[in-house]
Order: structure tokens, then C-alpha cells, then sequence
């Protein structure tokens, strides 16, 4: 099942693994971002990253289907000057080695509220509390498809 097919969307394949950034693509307070892609079929983790610079993660999703001593466990955390802040797991884990996966971010002044493909939610602060973030990354072992902001 294609999770993903809008004549909208622009499409194309990211190896995650390789690492990506994105940078000057404005995400903004009342948007939503939606991003699809393939988990490898051996996948440890993978993870997407969106804060105002390289440095800064204001919102950390790392799909872990067994890596840093977790087991199909989505975390979401935050990363500032250098640290690591307080992690999140709530939602389901709807994701599956080798298949399609769909994440929908929407942007909010207060929060992130990320929706996984089960229906299953996850509320995120904007801990850093600017309506604007620029950069996007991707890391791990995942093919990203398409990626749309509106």
C-alpha cells in the first residue's frame, strides 16, 4: 500500500543512512510536514531531525526497532547546546522492518504533534520555542521517498 501518492509530493529516494541535511527549508507554526519512506529490511533505527541549525535538534523522532537498548519504541527528545533533554515515548509503533512508513508532523505555536500511520499520536513540545526552523536531517537505516510541507 502506497502510504505516500499525492502528484503534490516531491518524491524521489534518500538513503538516510548516509546522513542528509536540508537546509533553508522553512518549517513554520501552523504547517505541517509529512514525510514517507521505506525502512530497510535489516533496520536498527532511524531517525529525523528538525531544528534551527546543524548544531540544535528542536525535535528529535528516532524509530528504534532495537538499538540503544530499546525494542520498537519511538523516542522523541530535543538537543541544545550540546546536550540531550528529557526523552518522550508515548504513540504506537506501527512501523516495520522493509515496509512503508508515513510520518505527519504538525507544526503548532505550544507543541509538535506527530501522527504515525496506526493513528497513534505523539505530543511534543517546542522546547526552544521559535515558529520557525530551518534545518531538516535524517539519519539511520531508512530510504526517504518524499518529503512535503503545506
Amino acid at each position: 500500500m502506497d502510504l505516500c501518492s499525492s502528484s503534490r509530493v516531491t518524491k524521489g529516494i534518500l538513503d538516510a543512512s548516509l546522513g542528509m541535511i536540508i537546509k533553508n527549508m522553512s518549517f513554520k507554526v501552523g504547517q505541517t510536514m509529512t514525510i514517507c519512506g521505506v525502512a530497510k529490511p535489516d533496520a536498527t533505527n532511524f531517525a529525523v531531525n528538525i531544528g534551527p541549525d546543524e548544531q540544535d535538534i528542536t525535535l528529535h523522532i528516532n524509530v528504534r526497532f532495537d538499538a540503544h537498548g530499546d525494542e520498537n519504541t519511538v523516542v522523541c527528545n530535543s538537543y541544545e547546546g550540546g546536550n540531550w533533554c528529557g526523552e518522550v515515548r508515548e504513540g504506537g509503533f506501527p512501523f516495520q522492518q522493509g515496509e512503508s512508513f508515513k510520518i505527519t508532523i504538525e507544526f503548532t505555536p505550544a507543541e509538535f504533534v506527530v501522527s504515525l500511520s496506526d493513528g497513534s499520536t505523539i505530543h511534543f513540545a517546542n522546547r526552544m520555542g521559535a515558529e520557525k526552523y530551518s534545518v531538516t536531517s535524517f539519519d539511520g537505516e531508512a530510504r526517504i521517498q518524499s518529503i512535503e510541507i503545506k
